[in-house]
């Protein structure tokens, strides 16, 4: 097959929620740890990070790798959805998965897993935690796809745990109450492992101290920790951080959200570095100001045109549009004509 015929195999052949909705849906752990067994637990062969959450938690990732590339390391990057190319849901280094690699693991193993019955996710996620053994990454920054304790990247056992913020996204699997949405993504604190919050109050927030009170998990937010003293969004439009650790740290990611997931990223960075990470100021300087280019992420607040000015924003739910209504809002402009598309799950 073509690589054109194995995205049309998948695509056709596995259900993919971003086509067909709840359907493709298969909560539960058991299709992923039979392809665990079967592919001889690949993601014990380097160390992982998890991060979940309604939004955020795709930058978070991102500049999260950026940084670690930048410091050495040889990293894996999962995350979901795609906006243009399969692959960019499988990078090392920034690199996306080779055309080769992906048709050569689809031919190889879709006949001997067919019985395991994998959903499009669950399989393109062991392609990638395959994928990153063979590279023998050092670390793998891995993204939920959907809500935390049943999503299917919950079989690793990361080194720290992260879990942005909490929204309505979902709702028809995760509940109808941020508290019910908020016990799903606290589904992925490990026994033992460190966990941090990005952004929690009230209920949302006691739900993460129930869950790592039980868990034994040390849990950490990151508005305690404050890593950043005060911020400001350039006419650039990129943002410029006032941290005691990075003074004048500068984040090229655009849009109001970039602040609180620049206070998660540098929170996390603390506990990493607590871990025995090593992580130079320089290597986070160059994560901020170069993300796009070190590891391919598109969407957020990206500017793709000048005259007339064009924004793409990849926000998709009440909290992402939250955020983007109070951007409009600080624009200038004669005309604002907006197109928009979801898929068929969201709360038009």
């Amino acid at each position: 097959m073509t690589y054109e015929e194995t995205l049309h195999y998948l695509y056709n052949q596995l259900p993919v929620f971003q086509q067909v909705g709840s359907s493709a849906y298969k909560p539960g752990l058991g299709n992923s740890e039979a392809l665990d067994v079967f592919f001889d637990h690949p993601h014990r062969k380097y160390h992982t990070i998890h991060i979940a959450g309604t939004n955020g938690k795709g930058s978070t990732s991102h500049l999260l790798a950026a940084i670690l590339q930048q410091s050495g390391y040889k990293v894996g990057l999962y995350t979901s959805p795609h906006l243009v190319d399969f692959r960019e849901r499988i990078r090392v280094n920034g690199e996306v998965i080779s055309k080769e690699a992906v048709m050569d693991f689809t031919q190889r193993y879709i006949e001997p897993t067919r019985n395991i019955h994998p959903s499009f996710f669950e399989l393109t996620m062991m392609m990638a935690f395959d994928y990153f053994a063979a590279c023998k990454v050092d670390v793998a920054v891995i993204e939920v796809g959907l809500g935390g304790r049943l999503d299917s990247t919950n079989i690793i056992t990361p080194d720290l745990s992260i879990i942005t913020n909490i929204s309505f996204d979902h709702v028809q699997f995760l509940g109808n109450t941020l508290p019910e949405i908020a016990k799903e993504k606290a589904g992925i604190i490990k026994p033992n492992i460190p966990v941090l919050i990005g952004e929690a109050e009230g209920e949302i927030k006691q739900v993460f101290i129930d869950k790592a009170r039980c868990e034994n998990s040390p849990i950490y937010f990151a508005e305690d920790i404050k890593p950043i003293i005060h911020s400001r969004l350039e006419d650039s439009g990129k943002w410029i951080f006032e941290s005691n650790k990075y003074p004048n740290l500068t984040g090229e990611l655009g849009g109001f959200c970039q602040e609180k997931n620049a206070a998660t990223v540098l929170a996390a960075i603390e506990l990493l570095q607590q871990m025995n990470y090593v992580i130079p100021d320089k290597a986070v300087y160059q994560g901020f100001r170069n993300v796009t280019k070190l590891t391919g992420l598109q969407g957020r607040w990206q500017r793709i045109n000048d005259i007339p000015k064009v924004i793409c924003d990849t926000g998709h739910n009440i909290g992402g549009i939250q955020y983007i209504v109070r951007q409009l809002n600080s624009e200038k402009y004669r005309t604002l004509r907006i197109v928009i598309g979801m898929v068929n799950d969201k709360d038009i």
